[in-house]
């Protein structure tokens, strides 16, 4: 596997694990998302916004979702 390919591969895996985080956060967390990583157009589905990010946001952005995911399940049994 070239170095190009691991790589690519690892950024897919990045961009479908912050989709499945997004799926589990509410439409206003999903707008506010929207917001921070594409403030140009927020007719944009969640999905495509994710598709479109710049790489080196991505790693702040699962963050940010990881975080929101937490605090909304938290919430739920607490």
């Amino acid at each position: 596997m070239t170095y190009d390919k691991l790589l690519q591969d690892m950024i897919n895996s990045a961009r479908k694990e912050l989709k499945e985080g997004l799926s589990q956060c509410t439409e206003a967390q999903q707008m506010m998302f929207k917001r921070m990583y594409s403030h140009k157009n927020l007719e944009l589905p969640i999905n495509e916004v994710v598709d479109n990010m710049e790489v080196r946001r991505i790693e702040r952005a699962m963050d940010q979702v990881e975080k929101t995911v937490k605090a909304n399940k938290e919430g739920m049994n607490g």
